[in-house]
Formats: structure tokens, sequence, C-alpha cells
């Protein structure tokens, strides 16, 4: 972030995709240019996933199809852990298999069990292009699996399967946000 100030004070909040818009199931391409245009957009992702009360957020979920990540989030222990991922590639997806509930800021106001490994490894890189490994036990760990989904163009829906996935639907489709196809 710019001169140690808090993530996304320089940002301008931006508005969020919703599910039922391709972006989100379209894998994201490659950052390649680490410029001022990146440092804006890791301030923007800041700026609207606190002003979403969110506590991740990749690049397509504000329309903007680049491997990029954002996250200010707790682990299990009440530990936090705030920063970005560039480029983002998942090294470890292990331990126990843990369903606990899964919101999504572009399903607002939705959740359901999901399953997620309860220890992740993702490595990338810094807005400034420096390598960077980011390890994350439990809610943590859901967290950094969540947002490299999405850069792939998978959200937690796609993961569901049977009654699971038919009730959160059901769900999309009374939501207030909802636009049918």
């Amino acid at each position: 972030m710019r001169h140690g100030s808090l993530p996304g004070v320089h940002g301008r909040v931006r508005p969020l995709t919703l599910l039922g818009d391709p972006v989100l199931h379209t894998p994201c391409g490659e950052v390649t240019d680490f410029g001022p245009e990146l440092a804006d957009l890791v301030e923007d992702l800041f700026a609207t996933m606190y002003a979403a009360h969110g506590v991740g957020l990749a690049a397509n979920q504000i329309g903007v199809p680049l491997r990029v990540f954002v996250f200010d989030c707790p682990d299990d222990e009440e530990v936090r852990h705030l920063g970005h991922v560039v480029n983002p590639r998942p090294v470890v997806t292990d331990g126990v298999v843990v369903r606990g509930p899964e919101g999504c800021l572009s399903l607002p106001g939705l959740e359901a069990g999901t399953e997620r490994y309860d220890h992740a490894v993702v490595e990338g890189f810094t807005v400034t292009g420096e390598p960077v490994t980011v390890h994350g036990t439990g809610f943590f760990a859901r967290c950094l699996q969540h947002e490299s989904d999405h850069l792939e163009g998978t959200v937690y829906a796609d993961r569901l399967a049977g009654r699971r996935h038919r009730k959160l639907m059901r769900q999309v489709k009374r939501a207030s946000w909802h636009r049918p196809a």
C-alpha cells in the first residue's frame, strides 16, 4: 500500500459483480504490468471489500478479469491476516475437510455449508512484483481457497451439490438483487 497507509484509503468503492454476470464464471488473466494501475486496482479492491463488510475480494468481483485478490480475514484463533496476492497459485490445500457456512459478496445475504480444507498455502506476488507466500488455517484457509476459486471462474455455489445447491439456487432466485437471465 502507498506510503504505509491503511489499504483502501486511497481507493474508490466500485460496484460489485453479482452472480449471473459471465465474468464470475470466466478464468481471469495473468497480471503482466505491475505499475500504478495495478496499485490503484488493489486500493479499489480494499475500499470495495471494506464498504461491503467482506473479508476477501477478487478482481473479477468488481468486473476486472485479472488474477488479483485482497483479504482482511481472521483465522480460527482470531489472528488477523491482511494483504493481497497478484497471480496467486494455490500450492497446498490439505488437512481436514470442514463443511462450514460460506458467503460471498457476489451473492449478498446468502450462505451455504461448503466443504473446504482447513489448511491452504497460496504463492504469488505483491503489487510491486515481489514474491509472496500466504499460509492459512481454519477460516482464513477457507478465504484463500474461496478467492483463488474466483480467479478460476468458480463461485462457492459451484462447489455445492444436491439439496444444498438446489436450496441456494432457490434463495438466489428470490433475492432482491437477482436478475433473471
